[in-house]
Protein backbone atom coordinates (compact mmCIF):
# COMPACT_ATOMS: atom_id res chain seq x y z
CA UNK A 1 0.00 0.00 0.00
CA UNK A 2 1.24 3.56 -0.59
CA UNK A 3 -0.26 7.11 -0.20
CA UNK A 4 0.59 10.25 -1.77
CA UNK A 5 0.25 12.97 0.42
CA UNK A 6 0.74 17.08 0.93
CA UNK A 7 1.30 18.18 4.26
CA UNK A 8 -2.54 18.82 6.16
CA UNK A 9 -3.65 18.74 2.76
CA UNK A 10 -7.43 16.35 2.51
CA UNK A 11 -5.25 13.39 1.75
CA UNK A 12 -4.37 13.71 5.39
CA UNK A 13 -7.99 11.86 6.09
CA UNK A 14 -6.42 8.91 4.14
CA UNK A 15 -2.93 9.00 6.41
CA UNK A 16 -5.04 9.31 9.37
CA UNK A 17 -7.67 6.58 8.67
CA UNK A 18 -4.17 4.21 7.91
CA UNK A 19 -3.51 5.57 11.36
CA UNK A 20 -6.39 4.62 13.10
CA UNK A 21 -6.19 1.16 11.58
CA UNK A 22 -2.35 0.44 12.13
CA UNK A 23 -2.02 -0.21 8.54
CA UNK A 24 1.55 -0.73 7.10
CA UNK A 25 1.94 2.08 4.08
CA UNK A 26 4.69 3.30 2.33
CA UNK A 27 3.96 7.21 2.67
CA UNK A 28 5.65 9.96 0.15
CA UNK A 29 5.03 13.33 0.97
CA UNK A 30 4.82 16.02 -1.81
CA UNK A 31 5.03 19.19 -1.89
CA UNK A 32 1.35 21.19 -2.46
CA UNK A 33 0.22 21.65 -5.25
CA UNK A 34 1.66 18.52 -6.59
CA UNK A 35 0.73 19.49 -9.83
CA UNK A 36 2.62 22.82 -9.89
CA UNK A 37 5.45 21.59 -7.76
CA UNK A 38 5.89 17.53 -8.21
CA UNK A 39 5.16 17.46 -12.51
CA UNK A 40 6.42 13.49 -12.56
CA UNK A 41 3.91 12.67 -10.27
CA UNK A 42 1.29 13.39 -12.80
CA UNK A 43 2.73 9.82 -14.30
CA UNK A 44 0.76 8.07 -11.35
CA UNK A 45 -2.20 10.76 -11.18
CA UNK A 46 -3.15 13.09 -14.08
CA UNK A 47 -5.31 15.30 -12.10
CA UNK A 48 -2.16 15.93 -10.27
CA UNK A 49 -4.04 15.76 -6.63
CA UNK A 50 -3.59 14.32 -3.44
CA UNK A 51 -4.66 12.16 -2.08
CA UNK A 52 -4.16 9.19 -3.96
CA UNK A 53 -3.86 5.54 -2.78
CA UNK A 54 -2.37 2.42 -4.45
CA UNK A 55 -3.35 -1.12 -3.00
CA UNK A 56 -2.68 -3.44 -5.16
CA UNK A 57 -4.96 -3.02 -8.02
CA UNK A 58 -6.73 -0.49 -6.63
CA UNK A 59 -6.04 3.26 -6.75
CA UNK A 60 -8.31 5.75 -5.60
CA UNK A 61 -8.21 9.55 -5.21
CA UNK A 62 -11.12 10.73 -2.93
CA UNK A 63 -10.57 10.93 0.55
CA UNK A 64 -13.64 9.93 2.29
CA UNK A 65 -14.16 7.50 0.01
CA UNK A 66 -10.49 6.32 1.12
CA UNK A 67 -11.51 6.23 4.10
CA UNK A 68 -14.82 3.97 4.15
CA UNK A 69 -12.17 1.44 1.88
CA UNK A 70 -9.77 1.21 4.23
CA UNK A 71 -12.38 0.85 6.76
CA UNK A 72 -14.36 -1.91 5.30
CA UNK A 73 -11.17 -4.11 3.87
CA UNK A 74 -8.79 -3.82 7.46
CA UNK A 75 -9.67 -3.89 10.66
CA UNK A 76 -12.42 -4.82 12.48
CA UNK A 77 -14.92 -3.15 11.18
CA UNK A 78 -15.51 -1.01 14.57
CA UNK A 79 -14.36 2.23 12.40
CA UNK A 80 -17.19 1.91 9.79
CA UNK A 81 -21.46 1.31 10.59
CA UNK A 82 -23.03 -1.26 8.43
CA UNK A 83 -26.45 -1.01 6.78
CA UNK A 84 -27.60 -2.64 9.70
CA UNK A 85 -26.90 -0.63 12.35
CA UNK A 86 -28.54 1.97 13.78
CA UNK A 87 -26.72 4.94 13.32
CA UNK A 88 -25.90 3.98 9.61
CA UNK A 89 -27.56 7.35 7.97
CA UNK A 90 -25.77 9.28 10.04
CA UNK A 91 -22.29 7.87 9.32
CA UNK A 92 -22.82 8.28 5.82
CA UNK A 93 -23.95 11.68 5.84
CA UNK A 94 -21.41 12.71 8.00
CA UNK A 95 -18.32 10.73 5.64
CA UNK A 96 -19.65 13.06 2.93
CA UNK A 97 -20.68 16.09 4.98
CA UNK A 98 -16.97 16.50 5.90
CA UNK A 99 -15.96 16.97 1.95
CA UNK A 100 -18.72 17.88 -0.11
CA UNK A 101 -20.57 20.52 2.90
CA UNK A 102 -17.49 21.18 4.49
CA UNK A 103 -13.83 21.40 3.18
CA UNK A 104 -15.36 23.05 -0.06
CA UNK A 105 -15.50 25.96 1.51
CA UNK A 106 -12.35 25.99 2.65
CA UNK A 107 -10.93 24.87 -0.41
CA UNK A 108 -12.43 28.67 -1.71
CA UNK A 109 -11.39 30.60 1.11
CA UNK A 110 -7.62 29.12 0.64
CA UNK A 111 -7.72 29.92 -2.75
CA UNK A 112 -8.47 33.97 -2.66
CA UNK A 113 -6.88 33.76 0.34
CA UNK A 114 -3.71 32.57 0.44
CA UNK A 115 -3.10 30.75 -2.96
CA UNK A 116 -3.24 33.23 -5.65
CA UNK A 117 -1.15 36.05 -6.27
CA UNK A 118 -1.75 39.04 -4.29
CA UNK A 119 -3.49 41.13 -7.52
CA UNK A 120 -6.26 38.25 -7.87
CA UNK A 121 -6.90 37.43 -4.61
CA UNK A 122 -10.76 37.87 -3.29
CA UNK A 123 -10.73 39.35 0.51
CA UNK A 124 -14.69 39.28 -0.05
CA UNK A 125 -14.98 35.83 -1.89
CA UNK A 126 -13.19 34.45 1.46
CA UNK A 127 -14.87 36.24 3.67
CA UNK A 128 -18.30 34.91 1.76
CA UNK A 129 -17.26 31.25 1.92
CA UNK A 130 -15.82 31.84 5.86
CA UNK A 131 -19.63 32.74 6.89
CA UNK A 132 -20.41 29.44 4.34
CA UNK A 133 -18.56 27.71 6.30
CA UNK A 134 -18.79 28.57 9.97
CA UNK A 135 -22.91 28.34 9.55
CA UNK A 136 -22.71 24.80 8.08
CA UNK A 137 -21.56 23.94 11.70
CA UNK A 138 -25.05 24.75 13.09
CA UNK A 139 -25.60 21.28 12.47
CA UNK A 140 -23.62 19.52 14.39
CA UNK A 141 -24.40 21.69 17.46
CA UNK A 142 -27.02 19.51 18.95
CA UNK A 143 -25.58 16.06 17.94
CA UNK A 144 -22.33 16.92 19.46
CA UNK A 145 -23.81 18.09 22.30
CA UNK A 146 -25.35 14.93 23.39
CA UNK A 147 -22.99 12.30 21.49
CA UNK A 148 -18.77 12.59 21.77
CA UNK A 149 -19.29 11.37 18.14
CA UNK A 150 -21.52 12.12 15.01
CA UNK A 151 -22.59 8.44 14.70
CA UNK A 152 -23.31 4.89 16.17
CA UNK A 153 -22.32 6.16 19.39
CA UNK A 154 -18.51 5.60 18.67
CA UNK A 155 -15.56 6.68 16.72
CA UNK A 156 -16.06 6.01 12.92
CA UNK A 157 -14.27 7.18 9.90
CA UNK A 158 -17.33 10.00 9.84
CA UNK A 159 -15.33 11.41 12.27
CA UNK A 160 -12.02 11.20 10.76
CA UNK A 161 -14.07 13.36 7.68
CA UNK A 162 -15.28 16.10 9.61
CA UNK A 163 -12.79 15.83 11.99
CA UNK A 164 -10.07 16.59 9.34
CA UNK A 165 -12.29 19.51 7.91
CA UNK A 166 -12.74 21.28 11.27
CA UNK A 167 -9.05 20.75 11.95
CA UNK A 168 -8.30 22.33 8.26
CA UNK A 169 -10.10 25.08 9.72
CA UNK A 170 -8.15 25.53 12.72
CA UNK A 171 -4.89 25.81 10.80
CA UNK A 172 -6.34 28.58 8.75
CA UNK A 173 -7.68 30.59 11.60
CA UNK A 174 -11.12 29.79 11.71
CA UNK A 175 -12.10 27.84 15.22
CA UNK A 176 -12.32 31.00 17.40
CA UNK A 177 -15.78 30.98 15.91
CA UNK A 178 -16.42 26.89 16.39
CA UNK A 179 -19.81 26.80 18.40
CA UNK A 180 -18.39 25.30 21.92
CA UNK A 181 -19.64 21.09 21.38
CA UNK A 182 -17.76 21.62 17.91
CA UNK A 183 -14.74 22.96 19.50
CA UNK A 184 -15.09 20.31 22.00
CA UNK A 185 -15.69 17.38 19.64
CA UNK A 186 -12.28 18.90 17.76
CA UNK A 187 -10.63 18.23 20.65
CA UNK A 188 -11.32 14.89 21.13
CA UNK A 189 -10.43 14.09 18.14
CA UNK A 190 -7.07 15.77 18.05
CA UNK A 191 -5.94 14.51 21.20
CA UNK A 192 -6.58 10.40 19.68
CA UNK A 193 -2.72 8.77 19.53
CA UNK A 194 -3.81 7.88 15.46
CA UNK A 195 -3.92 11.66 14.84
CA UNK A 196 -0.79 12.26 16.54
CA UNK A 197 0.91 9.50 14.72
CA UNK A 198 -0.47 11.30 11.45
CA UNK A 199 0.97 13.98 12.36
CA UNK A 200 4.62 13.02 13.40
CA UNK A 201 4.40 10.97 10.62
CA UNK A 202 3.97 13.79 7.97
CA UNK A 203 6.60 15.70 9.10
CA UNK A 204 6.65 19.65 9.38
CA UNK A 205 5.47 21.67 6.54
CA UNK A 206 2.87 24.54 5.39
CA UNK A 207 -0.28 23.93 3.37
CA UNK A 208 0.35 27.85 1.88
Amino acid sequence: MKLYHCYNARSFRALWAIEELGLDCELVVLRFPPRVHEKSYLGENPLGTVPLLVDGETRMTESAAICEYLGRLYGDGDLVVSSHEPGYGAYLNGLHQGEATLTFPQALILRYRYFEAAERRQPQVAEDYTRWFLGRLRGLVEPLAQEDYVAAGRFTMADVSIGYALFLGREIGLSSEYPEPVAAYLDRLTARPAFRRAQDRQGSGSLF
